[in-house]
């Protein structure tokens, strides 16, 4: 028997040559032509693609010669479960010069960085990483490693050639670096057919397909490597990233001790973290909400609730002596007020218990807890069950799973497959419902805290989920302090972060329970977009910022989003998790950004545009006054008189019956009532022009809500607009304040910094000669020559020959 020769092609294509010795060039794969199977004939009428003189390196593998060390056999196969395209052309390298081009292509490989304590755990080599454009199969030849902390793909570097241009680069996370808490599902290649792979593996796949939970698709072909080193690495894999984990092995741990004394701080980071008592009072003096409410430190050393921070905020009539009844459940927790005197808050439910003694005993208890919040008609209050009246995680985590598999794309050709169909598809993940039914429960707390100067409080069984979403929106909407970034990293620290978010079950971090995994933030995070996209100028901060906080997300050096709860924090890495010298171990917070991110990329972080708050001088400050609580002691509206005589024990008892689990009727306003108050405060924000220093609300019609293209589309060349999109108006609007920014640096020398740093964020964006809608994320990969109809359009246009015909005609698809 012969010996059979694989190679790699220029852009990674697996070809074979003819048998040693056989008639034929090898290009034309036997058939009949004048070469002599050793060099390419220029009689072959088989089309070469590429120019001989512009072929890169080659690397040919010996399958033969292995004994049995190689995967599979033939060609290597497309994306997913789709038939693997035939290859258009082989390389001609002769076996002798294996040795000399295997030692060239090694000499290329990029170097494994490793962060302080990540440690290597398996590798494997002669890996080829393929790129999917256009239905062909291109790669990259290198190593693939995993460790404690990602998965790598070290190879020949081609991003080398756009280093002028990957301006945005991570300084944490590569291009081909995956982080172990990223990766969403693994599945096998088995002779063409895809598997999710999991568990112990009897046969080991020719192919390894990686989806991510930021929607990058990584594909690996095996079939070149050493089985041992197969088996090695895809086990590696599998078991780092979908067995179930401990605490105390994250990587989280294992980088705070290693990077004790190399800690990044960023000076200009004045996010709030509201681990202090002084942090809380800090807010209520802000918000103007000090007259009614105070911080309380009764849970300091969290002995009466693990689940609550050690400082929070309460009315100001309600003792402290009744905060630890329940272990902290039915305590009303300031979340804000708003410039009325009115407060949102929120509630986490009482246990259901059966015995008819706890049963009065609760009801007693709330009844004084309800007197605090409801003194009618000073203060009335509308309360707000999530839990019954609103969605379900069940709802979000079901509705997400099919958002996403619209992005998870295999290849170029199962993009323009599902092309036809996307927005049906869309339409079927009600992903956008969901995210228009948020802002409109958002919007509805909006009116009653704005035009009927009504206390809302948040219901939920925990008080950690959707109450972290809603009371977050309403601040982005009523607060514009939550609008700037420093705002909006302590909206997240005091709502999310010691609110009590579950991001370690939320994230899956562990990997101990799907059922518990709730995109509850990245919805959040949506949502927030959506006003970002309708209304640029009211935020300092970008889209941008957004995408990478929502990578930031499965980023293990980070504390911020891979706890419980402040206690779990701090019970892990503070007092029982200390060094012989008594040290506690040192937390990085993801809002330091500098340890991600270079000062140039930082700039794409802040909105040039953003319109700041005019300083008013002191004299001007005098003349005004703040609106403040005793304005309620006047009738709020005509239809709201005092209460009859009964009202208010009526109320009471509706209110005790619905946070003991059974469901009524809306209290204060009917279903009706609420909808056409709703509407006409709607309609009548949007019929003014917009204050981007005020209140701000979202459109929320069909159209309005939009997917956030740069953050689920940014991984799939066929969707980038070259030279288009919103990236190109902002460079163009960036040109104007050049030079408006000039003028005035003339004019007046007091705002030299701040035009210098202005200055420097546009010309970054415009120093690139490919921005595409999808900036600057779409630098981060070469692009593809996509067609200009799907794939289902092209057998009613002709043959390849009269499209090839019309390659320089303009066709607009949306003419077509």
């Amino acid at each position: 028997m012969g010996q059979r020769a694989e190679w790699v092609g220029p852009a990674g294509l697996g070809g074979a040559s003819g048998v040693s010795g056989g008639a034929g060039c090898g290009r034309c794969r036997g058939r009949r032509c004048p070469g002599d199977g050793r060099s390419p004939s220029r009689q072959c009428w088989w089309p070469l693609p590429l120019p001989e003189p512009e072929w890169p390196p080659l690397l040919p593998r010996v399958a033969a010669s292995q004994g049995g060390g190689m995967l599979g056999k033939g060609v290597v196969g497309g994306g997913g479960g789709t038939k693997a395209p035939k290859p258009s052309f082989v390389s001609y390298v002769r076996p002798e010069e294996i040795h000399t081009n295997e030692k060239e292509v090694t000499e290329k490989e990029v170097t494994l960085h490793l962060l302080p304590g990540e440690q290597l755990l398996c590798e494997a080599s002669t890996v080829l990483k393929y790129v999917q454009e256009d239905s062909c199969q291109r790669g990259i030849y290198g190593k693939l490693v995993c460790t404690d902390f990602k998965i790598a793909f070290l190879g020949d570097d081609e991003s080398a050639l756009d280093n002028d241009e990957t301006q945005f680069k991570n300084k944490v996370i590569g291009e081909n670096d995956i982080t172990l808490h990223c990766v969403d599902q693994i599945y096998g290649v088995f002779d063409e057919k895809k598997k999710t792979l999991f568990g112990q593996l009897k046969k080991y796949p020719e192919k390894l397909i990686i989806h991510c939970k930021d929607l990058r698709v990584f594909h690996f072909c095996l079939r070149y490597t050493k089985e041992e080193e197969v088996k090695r690495i895809v086990s590696g894999i599998i078991h780092h990233t979908q067995a179930p984990k401990l605490l105390k092995r994250l990587f989280l741990f294992s980088y705070a001790a290693a990077a004790r004394n190399s800690t990044a701080t960023d000076p200009k980071n004045h996010t709030v973290m509201f681990e202090t008592l002084q942090d809380w009072c800090w807010e209520l003096e802000r918000t103007k909400g000090n007259m009614k409410y105070k911080a309380v430190r009764v849970n300091e050393g969290y002995r009466v609730s693990e689940r609550l921070p050690e400082y929070f905020v309460v009315p100001t009539p309600l003792p402290e002596e009744d905060v630890p009844r329940f272990q902290g459940h039915g305590i009303p927790m300031w979340c804000w007020s708003c410039h009325n005197g009115c407060a949102l808050l929120k509630m986490s439910a009482l246990p259901k218990e059966q015995d008819d003694a706890v049963l009065q005993v609760q009801k007693s208890f709330l009844d004084g807890v309800y007197k605090t919040i409801h003194r009618p008609p000073y203060e009335i209050v509308k309360t707000e069950d999530l839990s019954s009246s609103f969605l379900s995680l069940q709802d979000i985590q079901t509705a997400h799973s099919k958002f996403k598999q619209l992005f998870l794309i295999d290849n170029s050709t199962e993009f323009w497959d599902t092309d036809i169909k996307w927005f049906s598809l869309l339409e079927s993940s009600s992903w956008l419902d969901i995210i228009r039914r948020c802002l409109k429960k958002a919007i509805e707390i909006t009116e009653c805290l704005e035009a009927q100067n009504m206390n809302v409080l948040l219901l939920e069984e925990n008080a950690s989920d959707l109450c972290c979403l809603i009371s977050s929106l309403v601040q982005v909407m009523m607060d514009p302090h939550c609008r700037t970034r420093v705002g909006f990293q302590s909206l997240v620290q005091k709502e999310w972060i010691m609110g009590g978010h579950c991001f370690l079950d939320r994230c899956n971090h562990l990997r101990q329970s799907d059922k518990e995994e709730v995109p509850v933030f990245l919805l959040f995070l949506d949502c927030v977009w959506q006003l970002v996209h309708q209304h640029p100028p009211a935020f300092e901060f970008t889209e941008t910022y957004l995408t990478v906080l929502s990578d930031s997300l499965y980023i293990p050096i980070f504390s911020t989003f891979f706890f419980n709860s402040p206690h779990q924090k701090d019970t892990n890495m503070g007092r029982e998790s200390q060094d012989t010298q008594g040290k506690p171990l040192n937390l990085l917070t993801v809002w330091d950004w500098s340890v991600q991110f270079e000062p140039k990329a930082q700039t794409l972080l802040k909105n040039p545009l953003y319109v700041e708050k005019p300083k008013l001088d002191k004299g001007q400050r005098k003349g005004m006054r703040f609106k403040h609580q005793r304005q309620l002691s006047l009738p709020l509206t005509q239809s709201k008189s005092s209460p009859k005589r009964g009202f208010f024990r009526e109320e009471t008892d509706h209110l005790i019956k619905n946070l003991l689990g059974k469901r009524i009727s809306k209290l204060i306003n009917s279903s009706d009532e609420l909808q056409d108050n709703f509407r006409e405060f709607y309609d009548s924000w949007h019929s003014k022009p917009t204050d981007y220093h005020g209140l701000l609300l979202p459109h929320i019609e069909g159209p309005e809500i939009k997917v956030w293209a740069q953050r689920y589309l940014r991984w799939i060349p066929e969707a980038q607009i070259l030279g288009g999109g919103r990236v190109a108006t902002m460079s163009k609007l960036l040109e104007m304040m050049e030079e408006v920014q000039s003028l005035q640096e003339k004019i007046d020398e007091r705002h030299h910094g701040q035009v210098a740093l202005q200055a420097e964020a546009s010309s970054l964006l415009r120093a690139s000669a490919r921005l595409s809608s999808l900036f600057p994320f779409a630098l981060l990969q070469r692009h593809s020559s996509k067609p200009v109809l799907p794939t289902s359009g092209w057998k009613a246009l002709g043959d390849e020959e009269d499209l090839a015909r019309r390659e320089d005609e303009s066709v607009d698809v949306g003419d077509l």
